[in-house]
């Protein structure tokens, strides 16, 4: 579930799945995406904290939804990272723990990221026979080079909170347990700031890149929804649940 606190001018969003290290199911995806809509509609709501619940970010996609049929349209999951990326509230990410997969690529399109010195980040897109989404075959590049994004989204190299930061992947690595805290204060600074100004100033930064999103993310949905089709796919999910199970 998606549990929703506001705060002041800030809302929260914690991704409450812990018996699944936060996975990201279909409903979930559609609530993110809801409450991100609810909060650029409020006049008011000068930031967004995104963040995960019992210790950890998300460990990603449900894999088990992964099998499921999908048609031409966007996938929930699509549909909540293309609202991420239109939304003019400047948003913040808390990481603690476990952030892998579209708990990496999302945070591509958040304005600010403190991660603790328990955040582990990993895109094994490749490993389960599929390949880059959440923008990130545009992005990833851009914010840490070409070289460091082909370890980590080719080879699906996993990094460190220190290591994102010297990459310039996310805004600072603080203490363990320390995430949530960063983010809370940077929501009061963002607080202190006049709400429509920083909603135009964040238009304005992110406005270059939107129009070139919008194609990625057709790309990558289509290239996505035929790699889950995949036979490489198939032996990769089915590998992963039978571990899971054993």
């Amino acid at each position: 579930m998606i549990d929703i606190d506001r705060s002041g001018t800030a809302v929260t969003l914690t991704i409450n799945r812990p018996e699944r290290r936060n996975a990201l199911n279909n409903a979930m995806y559609g609530a993110l995406a809801d409450a991100l809509v609810a909060a650029q509609e409020d006049a008011a709501c000068t930031s967004v904290i995104l963040t995960g619940a019992a210790g950890h970010f998300t460990a990603g996609n449900d894999i088990e939804e992964f099998q499921q049929a999908r048609g031409a349209e966007d996938s929930p999951a699509l549909r909540f990272l293309r609202t991420l990326a239109g939304l003019d509230v400047p948003v913040i990410a808390a990481v603690e723990g476990t952030a892998v997969g579209v708990g990496v690529t999302l945070l591509q399109h958040c304005d600010f990221v403190f991660a603790s010195g328990t955040a582990r980040f990993s895109m094994p897109f490749v490993a389960l026979g599929l390949c880059p989404e959440g923008g990130s075959s545009l992005l990833l590049a851009q914010l840490v080079g070409p070289r460091r994004a082909a370890e980590w989204l080719l080879l699906g190299k996993g990094f460190t909170a220190e290591e994102a930061q010297e990459a310039g992947f996310i805004t600072a690595a603080v203490a363990a347990g320390a995430a949530l805290d960063a983010a809370r204060a940077a929501a009061l600074s963002l607080a202190a700031q006049p709400a429509n100004a920083l909603r135009v100033s964040k238009r304005l930064i992110r406005q270059p890149l939107r129009d070139s999103l919008s194609s990625t993310f057709d790309r990558e949905r289509d290239a996505f929804r035929e790699r889950l089709q995949s036979t490489e796919a198939k032996v990769a999910f089915e590998r992963f649940l039978s571990r899971r199970k054993s």
